[in-house]
C-alpha cells in the first residue's frame, strides 16, 4: 500500500493592529497592520523562508492580506483570498471597547460569554457560523495541495474554531483555553482531509522571547473565582 503524503498547513494570525492594542472588538472592521504589526509579520517571514511553501491563503481583510503579503515576500507565492477565512462578525460591538460592550449591553455580553459558539450579538455571528463557512476552506486547501506546505493566514476567533473543531475538542469553550497571539504561528499535518495532528500552537518565538501570557482578553472563564 502506497503511503500517503502529509500536507501541513502552517495557520497564522494576523499582526497587531491599533484596534487590537485598544482592546476593541474589530471583526468585520477593516483595519490595517500596526508597525508592531508589520515587525512581528516580518519576523515570521523570516522564519518560515526556507520552509518551502507552495500556497498562501488568507481572509480578504486588509490586516490579513498585509500579512500574507509580507510571509510571501520571500516564498515568491500568490497570495489567494477566501471569503470564508474571514474574522466573526460583532455585529453592533463592532468597533467598541470591550469594557464598553460590557457595560452598555450586560445581558448580551453574559449570553456571549455562556455560549459564544451558539449565541452572536445583534446583527453578528455565532462560533458555528464560522466554522461552517471556514472549514470547507480548510478541507478543499488539503485535498487540492496533498503533500504540500501551505500558509493560511486568518484571524484569532476564526482560528481558535477552526483547531477547535479540527481537533475534535468541545468548541463551545474556545474563548476560555485557546488563545492566538498577533503573528503567531500554529502547524497542523493531516494525513487526510480528515486526521489533523497539532505540530505547534500560538507560537510567537520569532519575535518574542517567551510565550505571551493570558490576559483579560479572554472570557472571564480563566479569571472567575473558584466555587
Amino acid at each position: 500500500m502506497t503511503e500517503q503524503k502529509v500536507t501541513r498547513i502552517y495557520m497564522v494570525r494576523h499582526g497587531a493592529t491599533q484596534l487590537s492594542a485598544e482592546d476593541r472588538f474589530a471583526g468585520a472592521v477593516d483595519v490595517e497592520l500596526s508597525d508592531e504589526g508589520k515587525f512581528q509579520a516580518a519576523r515570521l517571514a523570516e522564519r518560515l523562508a526556507d520552509d518551502a511553501i507552495t500556497a498562501i491563503y488568507c481572509s480578504p481583510m486588509t490586516r490579513t492580506i498585509q500579512t500574507a503579503t509580507i510571509l510571501a515576500s520571500l516564498q515568491n507565492t500568490p497570495v489567494i483570498h477566501k471569503d470564508g477565512l474571514r474574522e466573526i462578525h460583532h455585529g453592533h460591538w463592532e468597533g467598541m471597547r470591550r469594557l464598553d460592550v460590557e457595560s452598555q449591553f450586560p445581558d448580551e455580553y453574559a449570553a456571549w460569554e455562556e455560549d459564544p459558539f451558539t449565541f452572536a450579538p445583534q446583527g453578528g455571528e455565532a462560533g458555528v457560523n464560522v466554522i461552517a463557512r471556514a472549514l470547507p476552506i480548510i478541507r478543499e486547501i488539503v485535498l487540492e495541495h496533498r503533500g504540500q506546505n501551505v500558509l493560511v493566514v486568518s484571524h484569532k476567533a476564526t482560528l481558535r474554531l477552526l483547531i477547535s473543531s479540527l481537533l475534535g475538542f468541545d468548541a463551545r469553550g474556545y474563548r476560555d483555553r485557546l488563545d492566538q497571539s498577533p503573528a503567531c504561528l500554529n502547524v497542523l499535518d493531516f494525513k487526510d482531509a480528515v486526521r489533523a495532528r497539532l505540530m505547534l500552537f500560538n507560537d510567537v518565538s520569532h519575535y518574542a522571547n517567551q510565550p505571551l501570557r493570558s490576559d483579560g482578553r479572554l472570557s472571564k472563564w480563566w479569571d472567575a473565582p473558584k466555587v
